[in-house]
């Protein structure tokens, strides 16, 4: 169970960022415009903040890793998801102000809303990997595994909020679900997480 709720968290952390990365160029379209421009500043903040999570996932699976603590970097990624439904666009109005350029002013933008949900969803990965392996010559094997199943899940995300969920939905009301589900499935590997922890004392 707890190696099924890690390869779960791992792929739709991976769902949750091609999505979220989708929704954003809708969300800056109606301040910034939808040109070149805009999804440059978009992949750019995107691929950095994914990076950074990447190298604070690794230091953070160090000491004591557990599914407990992974769930709670998807939870956190979900909170971290709020500000952008409850104030992202009057914070986009206000930057607008500020900086009208599209391409500083999406970049930006971006950053404010968006750095901080995608950090914390990169760091699931090598914090996962960390708890797969138990040998050192199967941590190739999953690796290879567990990227295999979040990018599966990347692919899943950019699929489905493009083809179907911007047809069906609001923007705000995807935003909603998607953190909804991620809070669900955060709680329950939790709880999971806590019952192993306390078999293994």
């Amino acid at each position: 169970m707890q190696r099924a709720l890690v390869f779960a968290i791992a792929a739709w952390s991976g769902f949750f960022v091609m999505a979220i990365e989708l929704l954003s160029g809708r969300i800056l379209a109606p301040n910034f415009g939808n040109s070149i421009y805009v999804w440059g500043g978009i992949i750019t903040v995107f691929m950095l903040a994914l990076s950074l999570g990447y190298l604070l996932g690794g230091r953070f699976s160090i000491h004591n890793p557990t599914l407990l603590r992974l769930a709670t970097l998807l939870v956190a990624s979900a909170a971290a998801t709020i500000p952008v439904i409850l104030i992202g666009d009057a914070a986009l109005d206000r930057i607008f102000d500020l900086v009208r350029d599209p391409r500083y002013g999406s970049l930006l933008s971006v950053t404010i809303l968006f750095f901080a949900p995608v950090v914390l969803c990169g760091m699931v990965s090598p914090y996962a990997v960390r708890l797969l392996v138990d040998e050192y010559r199967l941590s190739g094997h999953y690796a290879g595994l567990l990227y295999f199943v979040s990018t599966f899940g990347s692919a899943a995300g950019t699929l489905a909020t493009s083809f179907y969920l911007v047809l069906i939905f609001e923007i705000q009301q995807i935003l909603v679900g998607l953190s909804a589900i991620s809070v669900v499935l955060g709680l329950f590997a939790m709880t999971v997480g806590r019952k192993a922890d306390a078999l293994d004392r």
